[in-house]
């Protein structure tokens, strides 16, 4: 891959994996709700759950929803209902500790279920598809994938891993329960609204 293509791939995985969008918003929440060390399997997920998806997309799957609108159609519902849940159980108080009366919710995402996140996430679909519409080149498709896969991992972890760090930096000031439920109701609204390229 030349130099000036490789450079161009490093600035969009960045923009892709460091702005706002659904696992983002995840990780902001994980954060302030449970702290860093407990947002690890989260954060690793998503990685392994992208890198699945990028392979599934470079094997043909992205062009098998462009062939046939019914299954992007149901893809983008899937997405939708995949979003409404995880805004739900953020709004949806599940647990009150007992000392405080503090609302939080139960438990973060577990590796495996932010993996397979991943394949009802419009943003991460985006990114797959466009990395290899984009960056792949045909006549060495598997270096070119490789080096794609790299770098989301290496580029991707740490600006995924920074939205969790800011979310574990507000825990101090989530520790009053009204507060808290204020952030989480937040949340679930910049989650909904991540559902937007969706109507697209």
């Amino acid at each position: 891959m030349p130099l000036e293509q490789l450079l161009a791939l490093v600035g969009f995985v960045v923009v892709m994996t460091g702005t706002p969008g659904p696992n983002n918003m995840m990780l902001l929440a994980s954060g302030a709700n449970f702290g860093f060390r407990r947002s690890l399997p989260h954060i690793f997920g998503i990685t392994v759950g992208c890198q699945i998806l990028l392979l599934a997309v470079a094997l043909g799957i992205g062009q098998l929803l462009i062939r046939y609108p019914l299954f992007d159609s149901a893809l983008k519902i899937l997405c939708g209902m995949a979003l409404i849940y995880l805004a739900w159980t953020l709004v949806r108080p599940t647990r009150v500790l007992p000392a405080s009366g503090e609302i939080r919710v139960a438990r973060p995402l577990t590796f495996w279920q932010a993996a397979m996140f991943q394949w009802v996430n419009p943003k991460a679909w985006l990114m797959m598809i466009t990395a290899i519409a984009t960056y792949a080149q045909p006549a060495a498709m598997m270096t070119s994938l490789l080096i794609i896969a790299l770098l989301f991992v290496l580029v991707g972890i740490p600006c995924i891993s920074t939205w969790n760090l800011f979310g574990s930096s507000l825990r101090r000031l989530l520790q009053d329960a009204r507060r808290a439920r204020v952030f989480n109701i937040v949340m679930a609204v910049l989650l909904l609204g991540s559902m937007y390229p969706l109507f697209q």
